[in-house]
């Protein structure tokens, strides 16, 4: 384990995911804030958001956060990026390497519909990220309050994966406002209180 981060330049067409899905409203939000930091700022911007990954086999090195920022990063035409190595796995061989993510919560192998896949079918590249709109609905939920940040793996994914089998996929895409309120309701209610970050009401 690399216990201090240290800052290595990576070119972005490099880095692996290690999930199948983003939350593409949540990218877009990602693309507006860079366009406003982007110029005098910008490389002082991504020294400051370094991405963590883990080196495995054949010394690629696979992303194990922040693969929004990643890819609005690719959207808006950024070539390298800072990241940290967190972990040295690359002597392994795949199937050992993706088994020990998976047991450190390093991984997320669900698709768009929240079911589990093989890891083959995680994407090579943060281009091949595909969309889930309950994961922009959760990322959403975070920031007007519905949850508190947590440290727990993939977080906002529960709380997709919470809003998946309560909210129509149609209502988020044509009317996320009105699916963003009914969140809201459902993320006070005590039906959520396993869910990290929950921060509703302990009488009820």
């Amino acid at each position: 384990m690399i216990r201090e981060p240290v800052y290595h330049s990576t070119p972005l067409k490099d880095l692996r995911p290690t999930q199948i899905t983003v939350g593409m409203r949540e990218v877009e939000e990602k693309r507006r804030g860079w366009r406003e930091r982007h110029g005098k700022k910008a490389g002082a911007f991504l020294a400051s958001h370094m991405i963590p990954v883990v080196l495995g086999p054949k010394d690629r090195p696979y992303v194990t956060d922040h693969h929004h920022l990643a890819r609005a990063l690719h959207e808006e035409g950024v070539t390298h990026v800072a990241t940290t190595v967190v972990l040295d796995l690359s002597r392994l061989e795949p199937d050992s390497f993706w088994f020990v993510l998976d047991n450190r919560g390093l991984m997320h192998p669900f698709d768009e519909k929240g079911e589990r896949r093989h890891y083959r079918e995680i994407p090579d590249t943060i281009e091949e990220l595909i969309d889930d709109p309950y994961r922009s609905l959760a990322g959403e939920l975070r920031r007007v309050g519905g949850f508190a940040k947590d440290t727990t793996p993939f977080s906002e994914f529960l709380w997709a994966d919470f809003l998946r089998h309560r909210i129509d996929r149609g209502r988020i895409k044509k009317h996320f406002k009105r699916a963003l309120d009914d969140a809201l309701k459902l993320a006070k209610n005590q039906q959520a209180d396993y869910l990290p970050g929950w921060c509703g009401s302990v009488d009820g």
